[in-house]
């Protein structure tokens, strides 16, 4: 070994990436006492008061000491515009920093993954990796478990904006849905979220808490790794920064990667795992020529729209209050009720945007605040928000290393709205959310439609809206794809084509991006990848 290098010492897993995935898969690895364990985190520790605040997501999301702050390529159809890119970078990743919505996606999206070949990753396959996981404010049924360690509530409270969002919706034909995880996506209701009593449950909270706890689990933070190492194809270790040294451990059984879709498919890339000819040119030595790395990004996009609300019963008004701000906090602090309890998402519709889709295509975040971008002041007006949210695009983007340096940030283009499919659903998006929200049930609250205003009415108008306010609803996916052929980077097993000892455990393995938000999802996949990776094992 390079004597500038220093031991870090031997393990039988080491995992890349305390995220949604990595905690999981450290808990679950490390279950029996019999492996070694590793886990490196290029964030720090969840200490950061806002993170187990629910509300404080809006606080965390352009904070660098718990935030990758990633940002896209300029965007051909958004006017060249860069799209702001926040990732987790602290122990639980981005489930300690995102907006605690807890949705699975449809049956549908896990049998496509099935159809494509990735044999066990049908809906019946994967359900009872998503029940093991939950613990289910509700109780366990046929969809739902109880015990796990990732807790699953519904609201501390109804909202009156919220019910009367719901009554339109149903007044406009959508069902009432009482569980979007169940046997339909398909309504309007409320959304349950990853916490309880009113704090978040990240993984870092749920998972890797108590497994710190075990003898056999290494947890280094601000730990930066910068590549994997290989003897011939075998991976038989990683490199990373940490303190100001560069340290090296090695893997006994294999090298897990759970950085997520933008930092796993950088770190394959850098330790020479990606197409030949980019790597060579940037003048990094080739192990496996591997041309999907990196290829296949998806990521769902949203369109905001702004209402300002006839009463002042908004989180605008209680901000922007002095003593109202105060009694919020306190309701926190004593009850642990009230707006800081709120997630990303309080009410929420899903619905087809036209008859020629099967399943809901189209996604609403109903939020009882407003401001011009998420993380920005709030609005002075009493003010409520509603976005849509395209569920399966059709744009496919990719993510690459620019230089060897492990410390530069990937390009990261998403190519939004790349296709007529995607323009078209997130119009139709947008004017079925507003026959929703001039339903009569709406009338005692809705003032009047401030962005994109109702003189913004043509299919013309609304799409340059879209391409002018559009953004990510931060599901980035599908970098490393899962799948049998040639067009995938990685087995069904989540194994590394092309070399050996590496599994990829994170959203970048989607073959097709899940419709609804991704979490619970990647938490499914960790618990999924742990019983694979403990079988070979044996």
């Amino acid at each position: 070994m390079d004597t500038a290098i220093e031991d870090a010492g031997s393990y039988d897993f080491i995992i890349v990436g305390a995220g949604s995935a990595g905690c999981v898969l450290a808990n679950r690895l490390t279950a029996s006492g019999r492996h070694r364990v590793l886990l490196i985190e290029a964030g720090g520790e969840d200490r950061h008061i806002w993170i187990h605040i629910p509300l404080g997501y809006g606080k965390l999301f352009r904070d660098p000491r718990v935030n990758w702050m990633y940002e896209t390529e300029p965007e051909p159809e958004l006017g060249g515009r860069r799209v702001f890119q926040p990732r987790g970078k602290v122990l639980g990743g981005s489930s300690s920093i995102n907006g605690l919505v807890y949705i699975r996606g449809q049956r549908e999206d896990f049998d496509l993954w099935r159809d494509l070949g990735c044999t066990g990753w049908g809906f019946e396959d994967v359900l009872p990796y998503f029940i093991r996981s939950e613990d289910q404010q509700r109780g366990a049924d046929r969809y739902h478990g109880v015990g796990g360690p990732l807790a699953v509530s519904d609201p501390v409270a109804p909202h009156p904006l919220c019910d009367a969002f719901i009554a339109a919706g149903q007044e406009r034909g959508l069902p009432f849905n009482p569980d979007f995880n169940g046997e339909s996506q398909e309504g309007v209701g409320y959304f349950q979220t990853t916490s309880r009593n009113g704090r978040r449950c990240s993984t870092a909270v749920g998972y890797l808490k108590p497994a710190r706890k075990r003898p056999n689990l290494t947890v280094l933070t601000g730990a930066m790794a910068t590549r994997v190492v290989f003897s011939g194809k075998v991976a038989t270790g990683v490199e990373f920064l940490h303190q100001g040294r560069v340290k090296r451990a090695r893997a006994g059984r294999e090298v897990l990667l759970s950085g997520g879709a933008i930092n796993s498919p950088q770190l394959l890339e850098l330790s020479g795992v990606g197409d030949a000819a980019r790597l060579t040119a940037l003048g990094v030595p080739v192990v496996a020529d591997a041309p999907r790395v990196g290829e296949n990004l998806q990521d769902h996009f949203q369109v905001r729209m702004v209402f300002r609300c006839k009463k002042r019963i908004t989180i605008n008004d209680a901000y922007h209050n002095l003593f109202r701000r105060a009694g919020m906090g306190l309701d926190y602090a004593l009850r642990r009720r009230g707006p800081l309890t709120v997630s990303a998402g309080y009410g929420t519709a899903f619905f087809r945007s036209n008859d020629h889709v099967a399943t809901p295509d189209v996604e609403v975040h109903f939020i009882t605040f407003s401001t011009n971008k998420m993380g920005e002041a709030l609005h002075p007006f009493p003010g409520f928000t509603a976005s849509v949210c395209q569920l399966r695009p059709e744009s496919r983007g990719d993510i690459h290393i620019k230089s060897r340096d492990p410390l530069a940030p990937p390009a990261i283009r998403v190519n939004y709205l790349s296709t007529e499919v995607d323009r078209q659903t997130n119009v139709d998006g947008l004017k079925k959310l507003r026959h929703i929200m001039q339903a009569p049930a709406m009338s005692d609250f809705m003032e009047t439609e401030i962005e994109p205003g109702l003189a913004i009415a043509s299919d013309a108008d609304l799409l340059a809206y879209c391409r002018r306010v559009g953004s990510t609803i931060y599901h980035p996916s599908g970098t490393c794809t899962m799948g049998t052929g040639e067009d995938a980077a990685v087995t069904p097993d989540l194994k590394v084509r092309g070399v050996e000892r590496v599994r990829v455990v994170d959203a970048s393995i989607m073959p097709r991006l899940i419709s609804g938000n991704c979490n619970a999802a990647i938490v499914m996949i960790g618990e999924k990848a742990a019983d694979m990776i403990l079988a070979d094992a044996r």
